[in-house]
């Protein structure tokens, strides 16, 4: 069986290898992908030169950490293959980060700072991940490492842990995220919608910059943000006293995402079958206008956002008491149980993520440098597609194997 995979693995990885150009990298990729995917606990460059015996350690660790090739080709192929096995307009593009804690302050980007998977501020590195999934079938095709203000504002340190020149300036976690959009759709892989949680969709830029790229988006959304009513109209009032006003205002306050909810129509919605049977929550949606535009001074002195575009302001209310509110510019007539079906489909980066790291050891590296950490993730989300076309395979052939049994079946009453 270990042999059927591994001839399996060399096919798969040939576009990889000729990206790569090179027959010394070409030998070690193949090496280093079968050591993530193999036996053993540790999945750092020691333990699996030990196991592999094929190559040193020096080599492997040059490959990964020092040698000097450049990640974009075959970030280009894995993207190209993601698409293959799960892109279509029915595929989601799913942004979101994940943490991998670390000890002491040297490696590249560590840092105490909030982890969403560990529900807590802990001193980590901070990736934004960005996923690529349809049918329930993810497939990670980018992460990029968050630098906190404690690194950007000491080029110091960024030297020493060897951050290119071009990443030496501090970026938000969305502003990575549109970065890594532009990337997928530059290279042609296919999508239908973006998701992310409340730490994206809250940032009006963020949802401001899918929008100017055509993009449909289904995104968390404090239930602090200010939103107005879709009927909400501007008026240009006349003023009494002063200066005549020179902008429209609203001719009604906004209020938060949740007040506006209460009194909405909560229904139960079932979007998939879980391993426990359906899974539900109650839902309420209604059309309205984030507050999130350009800044005026009211009547009364205070500073109030404009209307932005019209959208969907959707609130869900689970089991367990919590409640959780989301925006999203799908269609005015799109159903509420496809709005919470479209929502709900952000949990398979979330499995992604378990398997990187409990499977491919993508928070086993040991290196400190930005290259190093880069390459062994593009190599953990390698090994990661790998597995899944192999899945997918699988998958179809009991597919196939139904369907020839059926006919027999039948040919046979």
């Amino acid at each position: 069986m270990d042999n059927i995979w591994k001839s399996d693995l060399d096919r798969w990885l040939s576009p990889f290898l000729n990206a790569l150009r090179h027959k010394a990298r070409a030998r070690m990729c193949p090496v280093y992908v079968a050591g993530l995917i193999g036996a053993g606990d540790r999945k750092s460059v020691q333990p699996m030169a030990a196991r592999e015996g094929e190559v040193g350690y020096d080599q492997l660790h040059h490959f990964i950490a020092s040698g000097v090739w450049d990640a974009a080709p075959l970030e280009n192929v894995l993207l190209a293959e993601a698409d293959r096995m799960v892109g279509g307009a029915d595929a989601w593009l799913i942004v979101d980060d994940t943490a991998l804690p670390k000890k002491g302050e040297h490696s590249v980007g560590v840092a105490p700072q909030y982890a969403s998977s560990l529900g807590k501020t802990a001193n980590c590195q901070s990736l934004v991940s960005l996923t690529l999934a349809s049918r329930e079938v993810p497939v990670m095709v980018g992460l990029r490492l968050f630098l906190p203000e404690s690194w950007t504002d000491d080029p110091e340190r960024m030297a020493r842990a060897r951050v290119p020149q071009d990443r030496r300036t501090a970026l938000t976690k969305p502003q990575i995220a549109i970065e890594e959009i532009d990337r997928v759709i530059a290279s042609g892989a296919r999508f239908g919608c973006v998701l992310a949680d409340s730490g994206y969709g809250s940032s009006g830029p963020f949802r401001q910059a899918l929008s100017e790229r055509g993009l449909l988006w289904a995104v968390g959304l404090s239930r602090r943000q200010n939103v107005y009513p879709a009927d909400v109209a501007l008026i240009f009032p006349i003023a009494k006293t002063g200066k005549p006003r020179k902008y429209h205002i609203p001719d009604q306050s906004p209020v938060s995402a949740e007040a506006l909810l209460v009194g909405g129509k909560w229904q139960r919605v079932s979007w998939r079958r879980g391993t426990k049977g359906r899974l539900t929550s109650l839902f309420a949606a209604r059309r309205v206008r984030v507050a999130d535009g350009h800044k005026h001074r009211m009547l009364d002195n205070r500073m109030q956002c404009m209307p932005g575009d019209e959208v969907w302001l959707v609130g869900e209310r689970r089991s367990s008491g919590q409640q959780k509110y989301y925006v999203s510019n799908l269609p005015a007539d799109t159903s509420l149980k496809m709005l919470a079906a479209t929502i709900k489909a952000r949990w398979v980066c979330e499995q992604a993520h378990q398997q990187l790291k409990e499977e491919l050891g993508l928070d086993h590296f040991e290196g400190r440098s930005w290259s190093g950490l880069h390459r062994h993730a593009l190599m953990t989300m390698i090994a990661y597609a790998f597995l899944q076309s192999r899945r997918l395979k699988a998958a179809g052939r009991k597919k196939k194997n139904r369907g020839t049994t059926a006919t027999a079946e039948h040919a046979g009453c």
